[in-house]
């Protein structure tokens, strides 16, 4: 969103994961300046109420939900609570204000909104958003889509360095909030071409032989897979190293089971990281007879890639996704 208006306007976005209070204050004061004309405020939460005391503190007049999946179950304590958690930005917002939701997520559709905001729905899949993506082509060097505004049958294709489609979601948000704010479509075509790739959020990092494809960055059940469907677009030996999902509570056991049958419809060879942490991963793999020969169980992610020196074909490019990275406290040395 900031390299898309930062095009046209002088925006300041929250830096690294500055997505707390504390994190909004530093970013306010030592930052934010009179010179600025948007202020872009990151807004994370782990339980109920926690957005809402962010949206007290910086008063929004615009607010994008990106996405409500199943991170933080564990805190939030069901799905209905990390959606009411994430909808509480959207009803922060003042009458005049709008609000950017996916027509393509069952959880924003569903959500009654206690709210009179303007809202601006995207989506790729629901061709009856105000804003829908189509054509998406994706490679190793990135991707490209076309976009079309509601009542307007115009093409306005875009490229991107991004991968994957959570990140055509984010751009159509962008893109849609730039054109709101008056943006042309020629500002919002070189916005997005301008997009630098997130750090640990598939960010391809290219070697001799191998490709890393580092989603390192709290992994969650959607972006996994769509981080899997990336992996399965790339013409090589494809590797997945992981040490599976946390923090989702009772569902915590199916959904890295679930995750295991996805890697073996993409992968040649698989590492986990931790054995006790993947035992569920595992179990999805055997359930789907991926050969054990295949699978290697290890205890620190560094020993991953002298096991991938060893499986690796020759001559044949690699590809390396890195998908989640736990804090050292879940190391099972």
């Amino acid at each position: 969103l900031n390299d898309i208006l930062s095009v046209k306007y002088n925006s300041l976005a929250t830096p690294h994961n500055y997505n707390t209070q504390y994190g909004l204050i530093l970013t306010i004061n030592n930052y934010l300046d009179k010179f600025n004309d948007i202020f872009i405020a990151e807004m994370g939460a782990f339980k109920m109420g926690r957005i809402k005391l962010l949206c007290d503190l910086v008063k929004p007049k615009y607010g994008i939900i990106t996405s409500i999946g199943t991170a933080h179950m564990d805190t939030f304590g069901s799905r209905e609570n990390v959606q009411k958690g994430k909808f509480e930005l959207i009803e922060s917002l003042p009458s005049d204000g709008v609000g950017i939701l996916n027509m393509d997520d069952p959880c924003q559709v569903s959500y009654k909104l206690k709210n009179n905001c303007n809202i601006i729905w995207i989506g790729i899949d629901n061709t009856d958003a105000d804003i829908v993506a189509k054509n998406i082509v994706m490679d190793s060097s990135g991707m490209s889509f076309d976009v079309y505004f509601k009542g307007d049958n115009i093409t306005h294709h875009f490229n991107t360095k991004l991968l994957g489609k959570p990140n055509v979601y984010n751009i159509l948000a962008g893109i849609a909030f730039g054109k709101y704010m008056g943006m042309s479509f020629k500002e919002l075509e070189l916005g997005v071409k301008r997009i630098k790739p997130i750090t640990h959020r598939l960010e391809l990092k290219n070697f001799n032989d191998r490709t890393i494809i580092d989603d390192a960055y709290n992994s969650n059940p959607v972006g996994s897979k769509m981080a899997l469907d990336v992996l399965n677009l790339m013409d090589g030996f494809k590797v997945v190293v992981t040490p599976g999902m946390i923090e989702l509570g009772e569902e915590e056991y199916s959904l890295n089971k679930k995750f295991g049958e996805y890697i073996s419809e993409v992968a040649d060879y698989v590492i986990l990281v931790g054995q006790k942490q993947t035992k569920p991963i595992l179990d999805g793999l055997n359930d789907k007879k991926y050969s054990s020969k295949k699978i290697s169980v290890i205890n620190d992610v560094k020993e991953a890639f002298e096991i991938i020196d060893k499986v690796k074909k020759k001559g044949i490019h690699t590809y390396i996704l890195l998908e989640n990275d736990l804090p050292d406290i879940f190391n099972e040395n």
